[in-house]
């Protein structure tokens, strides 16, 4: 029989609300370990009416970590979450920047663009994974791995992030059809792997990544 994984949950964000935190977020990123197109940070704001609610996830039409929710469904649910959210915002870094800043500048820059979207200072910011990609543009930073999972503020971050960037690839998938980016959104396949081989990148790849001379053979003498 399967296992039902429980609901996110706002039992972080209550306890902070209690000890006197007036604005909190969850952050989570998209597109980190992709070969093509930008990475892109989610934050997410929600209402003490959410917090405070039984099953704010429920409230929110069934929010998950976007990993664990089907492509139609978190498009399904995208214009809802967003409009129940307080507030929210992404932020990006492009391709071009994530080769030429390195992944660690490139997540400080999308994160840095995603808090001047949002507009608000920030008391804590509960983060996805193990280091703070996110200060000094909060008070206080929670960095919890898979907070994503049972955080219902990053599980909410994380879908806005990923519709967000799925839209942006599924696009560039018109401009540039050989790569498939409206199906793998830039990450590694079959099919991914054997147009570089044919085709080389396209402007939107990052061509540093280690992985490059081994799909590209005319780039290996680059390296």
């Amino acid at each position: 029989m399967r296992k039902i994984k429980p609901w996110p949950n706002a039992s972080r964000e209550r306890v902070l609300r209690e000890h006197g935190a007036k604005t909190i977020i969850g952050i989570d990123e998209v597109g980190k370990g992709s070969w093509a197109g930008p990475l892109v940070i989610g934050i997410a704001m929600l209402s003490d009416d959410l917090i405070f609610a039984d099953e704010p996830a429920l409230v929110l039409g069934g929010v998950r970590d976007s990993k664990q929710l089907a492509e139609a469904r978190r498009e399904a649910i995208f214009d809802e979450v967003a409009e129940k959210c307080f507030k929210w915002s992404t932020g990006l870094a492009t391709a071009l920047e994530c080769d030429e800043l390195g992944m660690v500048a490139a997540q400080r820059l999308a994160a840095a663009r995603g808090f001047a979207a949002l507009g608000v200072s920030v008391d804590v910011a509960i983060v996805d994974g193990r280091w703070d990609f996110v200060s000094p543009h909060a008070t206080q930073i929670i960095l919890e791995v898979k907070a994503d999972v049972d955080c219902v503020s990053v599980a909410t971050a994380s879908v806005l992030a990923k519709v967000t960037r799925d839209r942006m690839m599924r696009s560039c998938a018109t401009d540039y059809p050989h790569w498939h980016f409206d199906t793998n959104k830039g990450y590694p396949c079959p099919k991914h792997r054997a147009a570089l081989q044919g085709y080389g990148p396209s402007a939107i790849h990052r061509t540093s990544w280690a992985f490059m001379p081994n799909y590209v053979p005319w780039l290996q003498n680059d390296v």
